[in-house]
């Protein structure tokens, strides 16, 4: 079985060390090309690809999907499959050279939240579980037909890291049980549901701001869907103040969503139905640090308001 693995992140090497420990044979890695990184714009490489060359593997790194001569070197390869896991979209004319053809994992329950950020999106929308998809590669984005599915309970306070790491683990299960059944030619593809579809486009800076005035279990769940990175935020004296975990505060006041309630050894935050505490944020310019650091340096005034 030659495979051809595509992939970028750290989220995905759980996959391709699965494959390699399984003794199959790796004929290729694709990751992104190098790139400048840095105050001193030094080449930074992909996770990816700094593991493939631990393992001593070829890699090749195409500027574009399309080019011709990156295509004639994966015909070349004469690969039985691709094995695709947090990569760039792929065109026809590569993900049809495999002759068993081109699946890929993604970090959802097909046909919900196809897109860029399923792990963010699941939390920040409340799932109470989710999981990973092995499917065979279409034109049209993460439509293909599903291979093979994994459910994951999604706890009340777990983060989009803690869920990423717990998924990428579970993910590199799917993938080798997926390439077995491929192998072995006892694949049931089965048609997604277009009707039950949900979206998870790229998350941008204006879906990271704490809006107060919604409801607790928002905002708690938007700040752990966006923990570590990016951050969820809010406004203190005119500079970001990233929130990286909270927790509910049953209180009954009535004052005006945002304001500060509590500033001693807690920082409690009203919103609309309750209040928030702030458990563990990071001002701009400064590091990241419990609240109760935050309070040892900087007076918040109750009654003051975060924006």
């Amino acid at each position: 079985m030659r495979i051809v693995f595509m992939g970028t992140p750290d989220f995905a090497i759980p996959s391709l060390k699965i494959l390699l420990d399984n003794h199959y044979d790796i004929v290729s890695v694709v990751t992104v090309p190098d790139k400048p990184a840095g105050r001193g714009l030094q080449l930074s490489t992909s996770a990816v690809k700094q593991y493939a060359l631990k393992q001593g593997l070829q890699i090749l790194q195409p500027e574009r999907m399309k080019d011709e001569y990156f295509i004639r070197q994966l015909t070349y390869l004469k690969p039985d499959i691709f094995v695709v896991v947090a990569f760039r979209i792929l065109p026809p004319e590569v993900f049809q050279i495999p002759k068993l053809g081109s699946f890929n994992l993604h970090a959802s329950l097909l046909p919900k939240y196809r897109g860029a950020a399923p792990i963010n999106w699941a939390i920040i929308r409340g799932e109470k579980e989710t999981g990973v998809t092995s499917f065979f590669l279409q034109e049209k984005v993460d439509t293909g037909n599903i291979i093979l599915q994994a459910r994951v309970p999604i706890g009340p306070d777990e983060n989009a890291g803690e869920l990423h790491d717990k998924l990428s683990d579970i993910g590199a299960e799917i993938v080798l049980h997926t390439v077995r059944l491929i192998e072995a030619g006892k694949i049931s593809p089965k048609l997604q549901d277009d009707s039950l579809a949900s979206i998870a486009p790229k998350i941008f800076k204006d879906h990271c701001k704490i809006d107060w005035d919604k409801p607790s279990v928002q905002i708690h769940d938007l700040i752990r869907g966006l923990s570590p990175r990016p951050g969820a935020f809010t406004v203190y004296d005119g500079r970001i103040l990233k929130i990286y975990r909270s927790q509910f505060v049953d209180v009954d006041k009535k004052c005006t969503s945002g304001e500060v309630l509590q500033a001693d050894n807690k920082l409690i935050i009203k919103t609309n139905d309750g209040a928030i505490e702030l458990l563990d944020l990071q001002l701009e310019g400064k590091k990241r640090m419990s609240a109760e650091d935050f309070l040892r340096g900087y007076r918040l005034t109750i009654g003051e308001k975060f924006s």
